[in-house]
């Protein structure tokens, strides 16, 4: 296992360096600076929407993968001011190289996915004890919070979706979390990474490791919610890439992330998963950035992913789902 959450480094030292990349939303920040050894510090902070510091506590749980293992490692962070600092080999997520339509960036793309699967599965075969603080994804609570609560976007969902889809959805925050045994397997909780998105996916930039940010957002759970999320991510950006000469399909990385995790996942799981995260981050875009009229487009993608409970994500005959 790791050694934890270490603060080794201060905000004072990160000023001195190279600042690549800043963005953020209400929810979060992330500056990244390029390190003194060649590599990349990812900065993440609370945004101005959230209160409290940024917190890993089960990242002492999260066992490390040697090279040597085909997986992504699994980078945990440590305490700098309020917020978290990654240390990866790129300055650039998988989905900013998915956005970059050269078969060189997508084949980086497609190995990174594979590296994750195989880091994932490990991270899934971890015991979760009893004394450690783990509940459900903090995205799976967001998203419960926005069902439950008021806002603009609730009420034009519900005017697309009715109650009847709301209904679905919120059954499946509790079947992939962390109590459930909707497939009536009698499998123990698993952890999960929480978060598994394209996003926290950094490939190296020239050389080293293919990085998954790891900490903030492990949970306990059902594997399938991990692998799900990577999924709708992939349907998202293939979707935002509709108008694109030729159409941006993903069915391929699909395949490649669900083959490289290898058997046991449960299809259909996986497939409400993909639903989750789409939804999870259309409210969120609605909550951390505000109303946009494009949010139309997302409530009735999100209706027909709902009623198909996300299948058309999962790709036949894939080696990952039984």
């Amino acid at each position: 296992m790791t050694s934890g959450i270490r603060p080794t480094t201060s905000p004072a030292d990160l000023d001195g360096l190279d600042l690549v990349a800043e963005y953020g939303t209400g929810l979060q920040t992330t500056r990244v600076h390029r390190a003194q050894d060649g590599g990349f510090l990812w900065w993440h902070r609370p945004g101005a929407q959230r209160t409290g510091p940024l917190t890993a506590p089960a990242a002492h749980l999260v066992p490390y993968l040697p090279a040597e293992t085909g997986a992504a490692l699994l980078a945990v962070p440590e305490r700098v001011g309020d917020g978290l600092l990654h240390r990866a080999a790129g300055a650039a997520s998988a989905a900013a190289w998915l956005r970059d339509f050269r078969p060189s960036a997508r084949g980086l793309v497609s190995h990174s996915l594979a590296s994750a699967a195989r880091a994932l599965r490990v991270l899934h075969r971890v015991p979760v004890p009893d004394d450690v603080p783990l509940g459900t994804p903090p995205g799976l609570t967001r998203l419960r919070d926005w069902a439950y609560g008021t806002s603009e976007l609730k009420d034009r969902t519900l005017a697309v979706w009715g109650e009847e889809r709301m209904a679905r959805l919120l059954g499946w925050t509790t079947d992939l979390g962390p109590t459930s045994d909707a497939a009536g397997t009698g499998r123990a909780r698993s952890l999960v990474h929480g978060w598994a998105s394209v996003g926290a996916l950094i490939p190296p930039l020239s050389r080293g490791r293919v990085a998954l940010l790891t900490g903030e957002d492990l949970a306990a759970g059902r594997p399938e919610l991990d692998l799900g999320w990577a999924l709708g991510d992939l349907v998202e950006l293939a979707w935002a890439a509709r108008a694109v000469a030729p159409p941006h399909d993903c069915t391929d990385l699909q395949r490649v992330l669900l083959d490289a995790y290898g058997p046991g996942p449960d299809p259909v799981l996986v497939g409400r998963s993909v639903v989750l995260r789409v939804v999870t981050h259309m409210q969120d875009f609605a909550t951390y950035r505000g109303w946009d009229d494009e949010l139309l487009d997302y409530i009735a993608l999100t209706a027909e992913l709902i009623d198909e409970e996300g299948r058309s994500a999962v790709p036949r005959g894939a080696q990952g789902v039984s």
